[in-house]
């Protein structure tokens, strides 16, 4: 009878396996009388510390591990310097604060130990951990103690903290939205009152109730309006004051007019004891705009959260590696960003960011990239490949050389890229604000022709019906119709790693009909391999000393063809190197010109066959023979795009050969080769002269005047930044299924848009006559519109949950470019 094998044993402190050999195995110390067993001496020591202070029920209540220790901790001595004090702390009475994060706070009695930890120490005044969100709020006298150990002690205890950028905004944004529900609050308390007061006065038709109670029960309306009006409706009456300014008149003033127009009308007739008053419609006014002014906010959050989250990516501080000059052994210290240099050393422990763009040493690992590419699962990388700032080490500890800091990251990059594009505003939502601003002028007029004819003909309901009017019409709808649809699209594109640069990009996109594809590193996968070398007698150089110059011309290329040389050893170095865009590269090494790519601009005594040449420009030396595969979801994404509607073409600078075999693979008919830039952008222009609407994915230099010419162009993230200036938009994401996607989201958002402006356009038509006819009261009217208002934002959020896949549009048959 065979029985189970032991369950293998954990780690007392982190709960990680042990193995059954040494370093991990052989850890042991004395916890409360027991020998216990640890992964490291870390995990050894806090336990022993823990049970010193008389903290051991810890482990008792505890519902998760906490984090593993580790051998060595990082030097926290950043955590007090000036500036980083300055940038994530504040002041507060007796001391400073600051929240910190943690990934291995996981239960009630994480935070209860940290709590009980850091409250011994002298010179902190308060703590709050919470075991939900991982952050750690810390209060200390700066007088007493300085911050670095205190954080040392969290990590001793496995609890290893950091700090995120952006920390300070989300601060000010948290602020904000208290502010918004304070002033929520405050409206929707003074409307209850205020209509409670205005039914006791609108109930007595008879007359019944005397003038010392009606003129009270004023009093009281009006008590209770004022902080709705001024204070709630704050951000309408500067909203107004800032259209009036410009002299473009909008919503808020109309908004922010007619609730002063019902007040003060209001208050007037209180103090004269006229026959009605309009409190009730004044507090309305304010709270049901002011709830459907926080949902579209809420919305335009939603829908630009992804694109945020490209700001506070990066973390504030890195554990770089650093050689003690006396004794020669290898430390980590905190230091800010900003002293990071490219061939760095940093160490990223599971849960933490990458602080910038680099390769990754020793083991492998896996890093969550979904901020930077959409991809949901974390991506495995071996040593010797790149990983990327702002992507987040998963599963094991790894070490990474930096190759770029700062600003030339990937994601500085990406983030300029949203800036620029979120500065950007698109056609038709200026169309539509001008609209929106000429019909408020327009309804300013019809108001004062309502207001006389009423006059004349039932003065008593001259103002109400006013109100009515100036309210019902106001066009909220038609200004939301386009930015709240345009920005959810948006947030639904990069959450799907495509990013939008540009603001009219997204309805070309919807319209486009055919798309033109680069070879080299947009269809192909982007790693071609050196399958051969070839070389020649007369130029008295062998295999080695061919690949050496090649990689030498290569070394700073961002052209995808340089990675089949990345693997080369013992580069010369490579001087005056000029690009030839769709020939090659021209250098000199060792003293010699050499000329690297097709043949006629490499050597002029070779037919051009398909590969590499290097030569002297008249004469062969070697020809390399590089072999690239499509990617794996070329050819899913190519038909998808076919089952749009679009044709589907293939416009590459690489000889036929190769882009013939490509061709075939994916199913592409009459594709385009040798295409030199020029060439590129003339058969844009052709397409574009038939009356076609082109779009034109690629990622080199050679492809940025195609990108620019055509009507709209998607740039790989990998590619050179001069194509990404030149694009639409961005993908993020490794996966051509992404464009399709994007296709797809881009008509579902034209027939969105068009939904949004038809409903605003109708509501308006029909709504002013029913109010000027005197069939709408204000506080309906008030509710008309902000229904109207929210309908058009509900109606925009249907495009975040945008399907990932294309759908398979039947009525197109697959069509090839002509």
């Amino acid at each position: 009878m065979s029985t189970a094998p032991p369950a293998p044993e954990a780690c007392y402190h982190c709960g990680e396996t042990l193995s059954a050999t040494a370093p991990r195995g052989g850890v042991e110390a004395d916890v409360a009388g027991i020998l216990r067993r640890f992964c490291c001496e870390g995990c050894a020591a806090a336990a022993q510390w823990i049970d010193s202070a008389d903290l051991d029920d810890y482990y008792r209540l505890r519902e998760a591990p906490a984090g593993r220790v580790g051998s060595e901790l990082p030097d926290y001595a950043a955590f007090d310097r000036d500036a980083v004090l300055a940038e994530h702390s504040r002041t507060v009475a007796g001391g400073r604060e600051i929240t910190v994060l943690t990934d291995a706070m996981r239960c009630a009695a994480c935070a209860w130990l940290i709590d009980r930890a850091l409250r011994r120490v002298p010179g902190v005044i308060d703590i709050t951990a919470n075991a939900v969100t991982g952050r750690i709020r810390l209060a200390w006298d700066p007088d007493v103690t300085r911050l670095s150990p205190l954080m040392a002690r969290l990590a001793a205890l496995g609890y290893r903290p950091w700090l995120a950028t952006g920390e300070a905004r989300e601060e000010a944004r948290r602020r904000e939205r208290r502010r918004w529900l304070l002033r929520l609050g405050v409206a929707g308390l003074g409307a209850m009152q205020a209509m409670m007061l205005a039914e006791a006065l609108y109930l007595d038709t008879e007359q019944a109730m005397s003038l010392a109670t009606r003129d009270f029960f004023r009093w009281l309306a009006f008590l209770v309006s004022t902080p709705v009006v001024f204070y709630s409706g704050w951000p309408f009456l500067e909203g107004m004051w800032h259209e009036l300014r410009g002299r473009q008149p909008g919503m808020d003033t109309l908004i922010a007019g007619s609730t002063l127009l019902a007040y003060f009308a209001s208050l007037l007739e209180t103090v004269r004891g006229g026959v009605h008053v309009w409190y009730d419609a004044a507090v309305m006014f304010v709270l049901l705009l002011l709830v459907a002014r926080m949902l579209e906010q809420r919305a335009r959050g939603i829908a630009s959260a992804q694109v945020d989250a490209l700001a506070r990516a990066r973390p504030a501080l890195a554990a770089r590696e650093r050689m003690d000059a006396c004794d020669g052994a290898m430390h980590v210290e905190q230091v800010p960003l900003g002293d990071l240099q490219p061939g760095d050393i940093v160490r990223i422990v599971p849960g933490e960011a990458v602080p910038a763009d680099g390769i990754l040493l020793d083991t492998a690992s896996a890093f969550d990239e979904a901020l930077l590419t959409g991809e949901s699962e974390p991506v495995p990388r071996r040593p010797g490949e790149a990983v990327l700032a702002g992507s987040h080490c998963r599963e094991l500890p790894a070490r990474v050389r930096l190759t770029r800091t700062g600003s030339d990251t990937r994601l500085s990059q990406l983030t300029r890229l949203v800036d620029r594009a979120q500065a950007d505003r698109p056609r038709l939502a200026r169309a539509t604000a001008r609209i929106a601003s000429h019909f408020v002028s327009a309804l300013l007029l019809v108001a004062v022709a309502v207001y006389l004819g009423w006059r004349l003909y039932d003065p008593s309901r001259a103002l109400e019906v006013t109100l009515a009017v100036l309210v019902v019409s106001c066009p909220c709808a038609l200004a939301l119709a386009v930015p709240t649809a345009l920005t959810t699209a948006h947030g639904a594109l990069a959450r799907m790693g495509v990013l939008g640069l540009h603001g009219d990009a997204l309805e070309a996109l919807a319209r486009a009909d055919c798309i033109v594809f680069d070879k080299t590193g947009t269809l192909g996968d982007g790693r071609p391999v050196l399958d051969g070398v070839a070389v020649f007698d007369p130029a008295g150089i062998d295999a080695g000393d061919a690949l050496r110059i090649a990689a030498a011309l290569e070394r700073d290329s961002r052209h995808p063809l340089a990675r089949a040389f990345a693997h080369v050893g013992e580069v010369p170095p490579a001087e005056a190197t000029r690009l030839h865009p769709g020939d090659g590269l021209q250098g000199c090494v060792d003293g010699r010109d050499w000329y690297l790519g097709r043949a006629g601009f490499a050597c002029q005594d070779r037919d051009d066959d398909g590969g590499l040449w290097l030569g002297d420009g008249t004469v062969a030396a070697a020809r390399f023979e590089v072999r690239e595969t499509p990617r794996a979801d070329a050819a899913a994404a190519l038909a998808s795009l076919r089952r749009l509607g679009l044709a589907v073409g293939i416009c590459s600078g690489d000889a036929a050969a190769p882009v013939a075999r490509f061709a075939a693979a994916l199913g592409v008919d009459a594709p385009l080769a040798r295409q030199s830039p020029e060439h590129k952008l003339a058969h844009v222009r052709a397409l574009q002269a038939d009356g076609h609407v082109v779009a034109m994915v690629g990622d080199g230099l050679n492809d940025a005047p195609v990108l620019a010419g055509a009507d709209v162009s998607l740039a790989m993230a990998d590619g050179a930044a001069l194509a990404q200036r030149a694009a639409d938009f961005v993908v993020t994401s490794p996966s051509l299924s992404r464009i399709p996607e994007a296709v797809a989201l881009a008509r579902r958002t034209r027939a969105i848009v068009r939904q949004n402006l038809a409903w605003a356009l109708a509501y308006n038509v029909l709504a002013l006559p029913l109010a000027a006819s005197g069939h709408v009261t204000p506080w309906m009217a008030a509710l008309g519109m902000a229904v109207s208002s929210l309908l058009v934002t509900l109606n925009a959020l249907r495009l975040a949950r945008a399907p990932r896949a294309a759908p398979d549009a039947s009525a197109h048959p697959a069509t090839a470019l002509p």
